[in-house]
């Protein structure tokens, strides 16, 4: 699913700011940062010394690790979206 993110020409990407970004993943300012230091994949630009990270690429990073992926469902954005219902066959019951 993530692989068709990264092969998408976006013409109007949505670029976040550090503390922006770190709420929509549900995670702390500082990891944002420690992920622009550690050349994570976060594609982004700096304007008047001012970090611009396009949202495509913090959905990936954030798509990478059990931890931050649980931390963006559970406190970021994927709150806000229903998680999967497991259905039981009668043969289950």
């Amino acid at each position: 699913m993530l692989d068709n993110l990264k092969a998408l020409n976006i013409k109007n990407p949505i670029w976040l700011s550090v503390s922006e970004a770190a709420k929509l993943g549900g995670v702390k300012d500082k990891t944002i940062r420690r992920a622009l230091k550690a050349d994570s994949g976060l594609k982004f630009k700096v304007i008047n010394n001012r970090y611009q990270i396009e949202l495509a690429s913090l959905i990936s990073y954030l798509q990478r690790n059990t931890k931050l992926k649980n931390k963006l469902m559970d406190f970021g954005l994927g709150q806000y979206w229903p998680r999967p219902t497991t259905i039981r066959s009668k043969t289950e019951a």
